[in-house]
């Protein structure tokens, strides 16, 4: 009984074999078709940015040559060493005058106090004392002083002489701040010289500019219309903000200070204007002792130009005449009203010293010769006659 199953066993495995029957083997998993094709695409990316980097960097040490080798600068030119010491020795001296105005708010109706412009300023002496533009304070509430360090002063008005369009302020600042600039004189200048501009154009702090002296002896209108003499005419760039500055000379010399341009357009066209220092050493004493400065005249009323010429009168017609004044103690005459409110033209000034006096231009010109007490010669044309009077000439302010 026992070899049956056994026997059963072999013949089954006979059958099977016989037969070829074979058991079927597992398939092997397969990646999905769109994860491989996105493997494929990161791998060509891949090596796309590869050969590009590769790329660029060669085309970069193709297209990027090494520094040039610096060559040595040598010694600067002697006039380009004289234009650095001059700059470092006088610069410290030059200052930056912001206007400062008061206005209201249209808000709270509250004073606020607004920066109005600026200009240049040097500096005088070691008592704080600054030389600037009478126009570049002309009005001004209040001004600031930026000195050579940064730091910011707030100035005092000290005196002002419109006339020569100078102006003088003062700063509490210490003596150690204080480094004012030689003065030299304006009387032996000549046309040619060398000539150097420090200020603060467009609001530029300590900018320098070089020229030479283009003219002597000109002749600008100040504030007041009265003429400013033997004003010096300089190349040099002087734009706006560098009124109130200093004109030097190559020994680094204040010579003149800055006032005026010549440009339709308001900026540098090559032709500015000085005040001689002759001229701005005698008025800043003036100014610092008494605030104002004294003129000689002759105290009287004068008519303009432009009415003069509408009645074709060459020379200054005399208005009023107070009987204290200098004129009036020397017999001149004004004008006087007639019948019908007409009125009756009185004593013409067409002489002084026997220099023909053909407007007030000329007039002022003549008596800026003279000094407060000087008895001068007047020729003045009264009633279609000419005659002469002496006048004794007294002290008038700005």
């Amino acid at each position: 009984m026992n070899e049956h199953p056994r026997r059963a066993s072999a013949d089954s495995e006979e059958l099977s074999s016989g037969s070829r029957a074979v058991r079927p083997r597992p398939r092997p998993r397969t990646a999905p078709v769109a994860t491989r094709w996105l493997a494929l695409l990161l791998l060509a990316v891949a090596v796309a940015l590869i050969v590009t980097v590769i790329g660029s960097e060669r085309e970069l040490s193709r297209s990027t040559p090494d520094p040039r080798p610096i060559t040595p600068r040598g010694d600067l030119a002697e006039d380009e060493q004289s234009n650095i010491e001059i700059f470092h020795e006088t610069s410290p001296a030059v200052v930056h005058i912001t206007r400062i105005e008061t206005r209201r708010s249209r808000v709270t109706l509250n004073p606020l106090e607004v920066p109005r412009g600026t200009g240049s300023g040097v500096i005088w002496d070691d008592e704080g004392h600054i030389v600037t533009n009478y126009h570049v304070i002309r009005g001004v509430d209040r001004a600031e002083v930026t000195l050579n360090d940064n730091s910011v002063w707030e100035a005092d008005v000290i005196g002002e002489a419109p006339d020569k369009d100078l102006a003088v302020l003062r700063i509490d600042a210490p003596e150690d701040k204080l480094r004012s600039v030689p003065v030299g004189t304006s009387e032996n200048l000549q046309v040619g010289q060398r000539v150097f501009v420090i200020g603060n154009p467009f609001g530029l702090d300590q900018t320098l500019t070089t020229g030479v002296i283009s003219g002597l002896g000109r002749e600008i209108l100040s504030q007041t219309q009265r003429p400013i003499r033997d004003v010096i005419q300089t190349d040099a760039a002087i734009n706006p903000g560098n009124s109130g500055g200093p004109l030097l000379d190559s020994a680094g010399r204040l010579i003149g200070v800055n006032t005026a341009i010549y440009s339709p357009s308001g900026a540098h066209a090559g032709i500015g204007f000085a005040v001689p220092v002759d001229t701005v050493n005698r008025v800043v004493p003036q100014l610092i002792a008494e605030g104002e400065i004294v003129h000689p005249g002759l105290g009287i009323e004068i008519h303009s130009d432009q009415m003069a010429r509408q009645f074709q009168i060459n020379g200054v017609v005399v208005s009023e005449v107070p009987e204290d004044s200098a004129g009036g103690q020397a017999g001149l005459e004004g004008m006087t009203a007639g019948d019908g409110g007409r009125w009756i033209l009185g004593d013409v000034i067409v002489g002084l010293e026997g220099v023909r006096i053909r407007n007030t231009s000329d007039l002022y010109r003549e008596l800026e010769r003279h000094d407060v007490g000087d008895t001068i010669a007047l020729d003045i044309v009264r009633e279609s006659e000419q005659k002469q009077l002496r006048v004794t000439l007294q002290g008038l302010p700005n």
